[in-house]
């Protein structure tokens, strides 16, 4: 009890955040969200997991509520090891130049956390030192040597983000981070001095680790796998931007392979073979990579030139040669790892190469089969696939529900699991996010409204009856001429969000030149500089597909209009939305009503989020799509949308406008406003 009574000495309206956190405003959800976490946290929680199953909490808390001090200082005053995964890096950087020295400051001055990033993140001392005594001038241009090693003696962790200077493409930084193919383990010269050894000892020093999705569960496939483990032994997780957690955990319980994983391979092989080799060895291997090489096109060649992810099975069922080509390929990496094991089984690198290669081989033939598509739907575990990208070719088997390998993964090991985001519901639901997660129906949630007053200071505007739904011809013509007329009664200072790079480019393409304002495109410039050029120069228009749904944080009048196309639903052809939906279809529910509808929901509430970041923030939401009104389906997004004043019609968007710009002049004017 003397924990939670802390919750509101903490968060009360005269607790220490009050005291000591310029412009905190006491939240009653706030503080209810940290006392909640605070009694699953200090509750009686089975160390031994006898029971199979976390204790689980789900909590839906929109932007503006505090949710991550919420998380922290319970977790802070738990006593237990947390790690807090979340989606970016930018929350993580504010988790710990932020939140953490303020818990340390004022709650708990013995508390300890760290943030723990993937292994190819940090310099590898071994590899360094190959590169310096190889005298590998291309890559130390300039001062390039002289600055890593004057940072080499300050650096603590070897962390690659203190290298501002150093570009996020440098061919240098792929010869000389830590990777799991070139690591010699207790084999290593520079072991004793090796940034991700000083790491691992603070990491299980400390009682919060901080992460992303991506490592999290990168330590669960190890673990499952058998092959030790990322991160240190932890009790509970919190997981921040909860909504990630599906796609996150489907790539890493997949298998895949790629054609440039096999280029990469031959590139590092061809290096290397300049040392160490006697001129015959070099010249066997070139043999065998050359061949490995000719075979992997060969069998690249076998199927379809068209851009795009389609289904692995119909092609095995039509293609004569593609089972042919795949054996020639797996000889080749046969081939290529005898010669490597000829070279010494324990010499460095090619020890480490062999392994390397197996692994290729290994994904190859388990996504590359013809006896998984016999099963009825219910049954299909995996669907295999295959990619065509502009410089790649890959090959995947993606685990149609990842429901299964969390519970033997992550449920059934730790003791207990929170998922926080600002979109965990669908109309007021928590439903889909739990089945998709293989949550008991009975979990306990939570849920807090933003407390932004989006009734006073916002509009949703969605066009009348007569705008065509997407599926209709003029379409197009009419969406880019309410655009236009929505960037002229706001004055440009819009995002205009697209459900794909197609719709963008038209609209660009369209508006660009006829709108009297910057029009910025996603993609013509790298992100940060995107988001830097539309937040500093107040009337430009970025139009952005993707990504840009979240994760932009622009408060004040650089955003002051948000336009959504349409309504945000996936391409159902897409292997893997295809096998997902085939699945619930086969169990007897509604694809599109149990699958589509409510991730449509989801993505439109990350976009419509943009809006509004602070509560002094105003705009006007704009969802140029009528099935809003015209579908059964539409009440369910519209149940789902902010409490926004809804108007279909544009005048009332040009006076909100009008009035902000009358309220703006009175402001400057009147210093008593």
């Amino acid at each position: 009890m003397e924990r939670l009574t802390s919750m509101r000495d903490i968060f009360g309206p005269d607790g220490v955040l009050a005291h000591h956190l310029t412009g905190y405003e006491a939240r009653a959800g706030q503080q209810e969200m940290a006392t909640a976490i605070a009694e699953l946290l200090t509750a009686d929680i089975d160390p031994d997991r006898s029971s199979g199953q976390a204790v689980s909490l789900a909590i839906e808390a929109e932007t503006g509520l505090g949710k991550t001090l919420a998380y922290l200082v319970p977790a802070a005053l738990s006593g237990k090891r947390v790690v807090v995964s979340t989606n970016t890096r930018n929350l993580q950087d504010q988790i710990l130049e932020r939140e953490i020295p303020f818990i340390r400051k004022y709650v708990d001055p013995s508390f300890k956390a760290l943030c723990v990033k993937g292994r190819q993140n940090y310099l590898c001392l071994y590899r360094w030192h190959q590169q310096c005594s190889g005298a590998q001038g291309e890559l130390f241009a300039g001062s390039v040597a002289e600055k890593i090693t004057s940072w080499l003696k300050e650096t603590r962790f070897g962390d690659r983000a203190e290298l501002d200077w150093l570009s996020s493409g440098s061919p240098l930084w792929q010869k000389i981070c830590c990777q799991t193919h070139f690591c010699l383990g207790g084999d290593c010269p520079d072991g004793h001095h090796c940034f991700l050894n000083r790491l691992r000892r603070e990491a299980a020093a400390c009682k919060l680790l901080v992460v992303n999705h991506h490592l999290l569960f990168s330590d669960l496939a190890v673990r499952r796998g058998g092959h030790g483990e990322v991160l240190p032994r932890y009790e509970v997780v919190i997981f921040d931007e909860a909504h990630h957690v599906e796609g996150v955990a489907t790539r890493f319980f997949g298998r895949s392979f790629s054609r440039y994983q096999v280029k990469d391979l031959a590139a590092d092989l061809e290096r290397s073979s300049t040392d160490g080799l006697q001129p015959g060895q070099r010249r066997q291997l070139l043999r065998k990579i050359n061949g490995l090489s000719g075979r992997m096109e060969q069998f690249t060649a076998v199927f379809p030139a068209a851009r795009g992810r389609f289904p692995l099975a119909e092609l095995l069922r039509t293609s004569t040669s593609l089972m042919e080509k795949r054996d020639l390929l797996l000889s080749a990496f046969d081939a290529l790892a005898e010669t490597l094991d000829d070279f010494g089984s324990s010499a460095e690198p090619w020890a480490q190469y062999g392994v390397r290669c197996r692994q290729l081989q290994a994904e190859l033939a388990a996504i590359c089969v013809e006896t998984f598509d016999d099963l009825p739907e219910e049954e299909v575990g995996y669907v295999h696939w295959f990619e065509r990208r502009e410089k790649n070719f890959l090959l995947s088997a993606t685990p149609v529900d990842v429901a299964t390998e969390l519970q033997d993964s992550l449920f059934s090991m730790v003791a207990a699991c929170v998922f926080t985001s600002a979109t965990l519901t669908t109309a007021g639901d928590f439903k889909y996010f739990f089945g998709r997660l293989g949550l008991a129906e009975d979990t306990p949630t939570l849920s807090f409204p933003s407390p932004f007053p989006y009734a006073k200071r916002t509009l949703l505007y969605i066009p009348e009856d007569a705008f065509p739904e997407p599926a209709a011809k003029d379409y197009q013509h009419k969406l880019h001429g309410r655009i236009q007329q929505l960037l002229e009664a706001a004055g440009g200072r819009a995002l205009v969000l697209f459900t794909s790079f197609k719709a963008m480019n038209l609209a660009f393409n369209a508006l660009a030149e006829t709108v009297n304002v910057p029009v910025f495109r996603q993609g013509d410039a790298p992100r940060h500089e995107m988001l830097r050029r539309f937040s500093t120069e107040i009337d430009s228009v970025l139009f952005a597909v993707a990504s840009f749904w979240e994760g932009v944080d622009i408060p004040g009048e650089s955003l002051s209009l948000l336009i959504i196309d349409k309504l945000p639903f996936e391409v159902p052809s897409d292997p893997v939305i295809m096998a997902r939906m085939n699945r619930i279809a086969a169990t007897g529910g509604n694809p599109f009503f149990d699958f589509q509808v409510p991730r449509a929901i989801l993505t439109l509430r990350q976009g419509v989020g943009r809006l509004m970041r602070k509560s002094e923030d105003r705009g006007v939401i704009a969802i140029l799509d009528v099935r809003l009104f015209s579908k059964g389906y539409g009440r369910r997004f519209r149940s789902s949308l902010p409490p926004s004043p809804l108007v279909r019609d544009f005048q009332a968007v040009t006076t909100f406008f009008t009035q902000e710009c009358d309220d703006s002049q009175q402001r400057e004017s009147d210093p008593a406003w």
